[in-house]
């Protein structure tokens, strides 16, 4: 029986081995709860493998950097990490030194034996209906009667503003027109590297309905030190029933960690404009009559 823990996912009883320093909570988010790892009993319609050459083959491919010298010493540390993975009859079928002569940089090709059960895939469903500018215009001049303040920003030493220029600019992104497009929000573009606590400020004095963030720098987890830092401060700034909605997007964020960062939203890959601009008609607009999209009415007629 395997009871490595490197290849059957689970901690060691014992509290030693290559798990044992992870943090509180990151071994569960790495590899699941070990009290609900899954039997070896008969798999059922809902179990796939990954796909390469054929069907349930498990083929997968892995890339990562080690911090070893290029050569064939650092292409068998590869091998073995991707054996202590999981990974059967790995093949190194790239490597190159980067970074100058220290580090060396892989591409692993192998199966892999885990399976994955679709019961028990759990993702971040969007509970609102997508609405058109021109829907979200009127749901807020309807229901609301004045127009909301959106401010956005970049914050700490993010200078990467391509995220929130993509859902603020005009220009919008993957052929929608960004906030600045509707009639019934004021956008307010902070632009880069913003200070949380000029961020606060301005939130403060602009009146802000909600701030967005846009966040691309993940080393050593700035990303999510900096949400967490801007959650704490609009609470300690502002009254529960007064504060701005927290609405967080970037390439490395898990939708689903957004109470954990104290975000009212986390956004990720391939968010559009249309996308941010329903769900801040859905909490913050008074409730009303449902919006129903045009494009549903349209069918129904």
């Amino acid at each position: 029986m395997n009871t490595d823990p490197w290849t059957t996912g689970r901690r060691p009883e014992n509290g030693t081995g290559p798990h044992e320093d992870l943090p509180e909570g990151l071994y569960e988010s790495l590899y699941g709860d070990p009290a609900e790892a899954p039997s070896n009993g008969p798999e059922g319609d809902d179990v796939i493998r990954p796909y390469g050459d054929t069907t349930d083959d498990g083929m997968v491919q892995l890339s990562f950097t080690l911090p070893l010298p290029h050569g064939p010493r650092a292409e068998g540390a590869a091998l073995q990490l991707a054996r202590r993975m999981g990974m059967e009859r790995p093949l190194v079928v790239h490597s190159k030194a980067v970074g100058g002569t220290d580090f060396s940089f892989f591409v692993v090709y192998g199966a892999v034996t885990h399976t994955v059960d679709l019961d028990r895939v759990v993702v971040a469903e969007r509970d609102y209906p997508l609405l058109s500018a021109k829907e979200a215009d009127a749901a807020v001049r309807d229901r609301l009667g004045r127009r909301l303040v959106v401010l956005g920003a970049c914050i700490g030493t993010d200078a990467h503003t391509v995220g929130i220029d993509a859902i603020l600019n005009i220009k919008g992104f993957a052929g929608e027109k960004g906030l600045e497009y509707y009639r019934q929000m004021r956008v307010l573009n902070l632009g880069a590297q913003v200070p949380v606590g000029e961020l606060v400020r301005r939130a403060g004095a602009e009146r802000a309905d909600a701030v967005l963030v846009s966040q691309a720098v993940t080393q050593r987890d700035a990303h999510l030190t900096n949400v967490r830092e801007l959650s704490a401060e609009l609470r300690a700034s502002f009254a529960e029933d007064e504060r701005p909605l927290l609405v967080v997007g970037g390439p490395r964020f898990d939708p689903a960690a957004a109470a954990a960062l104290g975000a009212d939203r986390i956004f990720g890959r391939g968010t559009t404009p249309g996308d941010v601009a329903s769900y801040l008609v859905h909490a913050l607009v008074p409730a009303a009559a449902p919006v129903v999209p045009a494009a549903v009415l349209e069918d129904v007629g």
